[in-house]
């Protein structure tokens, strides 16, 4: 996959840049094992664009964490001002969040 693999700390999870800060690529796992590393090194992704699309067709598996998650970085797009979209979630992770009540909140599109 083209763009820019960015540093997460964790071999569990992976993001990659696609378009210039606009679009990012999910690779691995959104779990309780990946989801401190993945928030604390994409702190600074919502800095340089107003909109942002995350592609989690790479996500081979998912969590109550992984929902957790996508939730902190909605909350974190909307502080800096940015438009956030998940993009190719997997079945698991919108089953997950269908369950716990949040499908309505992700933006998913």
């Amino acid at each position: 996959m083209p763009g820019a693999l960015l540093n997460t700390g964790n071999e569990l999870f992976r993001i990659r840049e696609v378009n210039h800060g606009e679009r990012f690529a999910l690779e691995g796992e959104l779990s309780f094992a990946s989801a401190s590393v993945a928030l604390k090194n994409t702190a600074k992704l919502f800095a340089s664009s107003s909109a942002t699309v995350f592609d989690l067709a790479g996500i081979v598996r998912a969590d109550s964490a992984g929902v957790a998650l996508l939730l902190e970085w909605q909350r974190r797009a909307e502080e800096a001002g940015v438009n956030l979209h998940y993009v190719n979630l997997p079945p698991q992770l919108e089953a997950i969040a269908r369950v716990v009540g949040v499908d309505d909140i992700l933006s998913i599109g």
